[in-house]
């Protein structure tokens, strides 16, 4: 959907499309969606799918279930014609462990109401978006507003480890859509990309000898001190000058170390783990070059220390969609009509997002919700913000698929 795709809709369908959405059930549909646990590992998504089936399979959209491993279903319901473009919805039903549950203050599957939130794991990431995307999709099909392309609902499976589910789908279900959008929590704004990621490993190996005795080894531990100043004092002013308009700064963040052998021996090896995250116009393979040169300098000159710096995960760059295509203007369209933030912005996290955009296809994500509240006890999502995120997923449909947008 480029920049000359005719988006918009005429105000007695919107009327007409946002009256059919009903406050009351699409809460409910949220609550019973959270209260239905689907952590990953082992990423069990049966329950939840279920929940996603019977709106849809009422207000009569074609539903099927392509699974790419027992029970990881991923939902896929269709409405419309395929005389005219094809928007696809997508959002994940798999959500993180609970981790320690005497730190919930809230029960992380009662999906309790309290002071205008729903609250428990998922409510927020991503089972929010989720109940804007069926829901909003069951409004448009309801209000009889006929449509003049294909809509396309996707719930799908272990996105919060290997996006396997998305995968499946992009290979095996023959989406092939002008347009997707991605539900991820954005305050309702709308994002036109999210960030890169470069993970890196880096090794300082060293030699051992007895802790009474150091001078007869090679310490990795206090060569990786070094690495890790050298980090903070060169590469992060660097990124912090990184910046684009829609995205916060590149970063950089040392999230994992390990080293030593025992409490009396001088430590061989040390390894630690950076999180990279890129903004567009980085290069994964540029940023790997820059830390290397960073920490091959750091252990310069010291006798027995040597440093290995490798890619530790995925490398991807920064994923970018058209702010002024046809698939962004029909979101900001949606959110100007609603009075929502009109302001573009950009993901920092990694979403199934990634996959639609190397697939090739113009993606955005968009959803409820504040994502300093993915994975933490307590995890909730405004009301508000979800019936919000509902008429706009709707609206957003409309303006791309809706005869007005003819």
């Amino acid at each position: 959907m480029d920049a000359s795709s005719p988006v918009g809709f005429h105000d007695d369908d919107a009327r007409a499309v946002l009256a059919a959405i009903d406050p009351e059930e699409t809460v409910t549909f949220l609550r019973e969606l959270v209260r239905s646990p689907s952590v990953n590992p082992p990423g069990d998504v049966s329950e939840a799918a279920a929940v996603c089936k019977q709106p849809l399979v009422a207000a009569g959209f074609a539903v099927r279930s392509l699974e790419h491993a027992p029970g990881k279903p991923n939902i896929v319901a269709e409405w419309g014609t395929g005389d005219g473009p094809t928007l696809c919805f997508n959002a994940h039903l798999d959500v993180v462990p609970t981790g320690d549950e005497l730190a919930w203050t809230h029960p992380p599957f009662a999906a309790e109401i309290a002071d205008g939130r729903v609250y428990g794991r998922g409510a927020g990431d991503d089972k929010a978006s989720v109940t804007a995307q069926v829901m909003g999709a069951v409004a448009l099909a309801r209000s009889g507003v006929p449509l003049r392309g294909r809509l396309i609902v996707t719930e799908v499976a272990d996105e919060e480890t290997s996006g396997a589910g998305a995968l499946h789908l992009i290979a095996a279900a023959g989406l092939r859509p002008d347009g997707v959008i991605v539900g991820e929590q954005t305050l309702n704004r709308v994002a036109v990309g999210e960030k890169g990621t470069a993970g890196v490993d880096i090794v300082v190996s060293g030699r051992t000898a007895h802790g009474a005795l150091p001078w007869e080894g090679a310490n990795a531990i206090e060569g990786m001190g070094r690495v890790i100043v050298a980090l903070g004092e060169e590469l992060h002013p660097r990124l912090a000058e990184r910046t684009h308009p829609y995205f916060k700064p590149s970063s950089a963040s040392v999230n994992m170390i390990d080293g030593g052998v025992k409490a009396n021996v001088v430590p061989d090896r040390c390894a630690i783990f950076i999180d990279r995250r890129l903004i567009p116009g980085e290069d994964p393979a540029e940023t790997m070059a820059e830390i290397r040169t960073i920490a091959e300098a750091a252990v310069s000159g010291l006798s027995g220390i040597t440093v290995a710096v490798s890619p530790a995960s995925e490398m991807r760059a920064a994923t970018m969609s058209d702010p002024n295509g046809g698939l962004a203007r029909a979101m900001l369209t949606a959110n100007d009509y609603l009075g929502l933030s009109t302001e573009l912005t950009g993901f920092s996290m990694a979403s199934d997002g990634r996959h639609f955009a190397a697939a090739g296809y113009p993606t955005i994500i968009y959803g409820p919700g504040d994502p300093r509240l993915a994975h933490v006890p307590d995890e909730w999502v405004g009301i508000d913000e979800v019936l919000e995120a509902t008429r706009a997923y709707a609206l957003a449909a409309l303006a791309l698929l809706g005869p007005g947008a003819g």
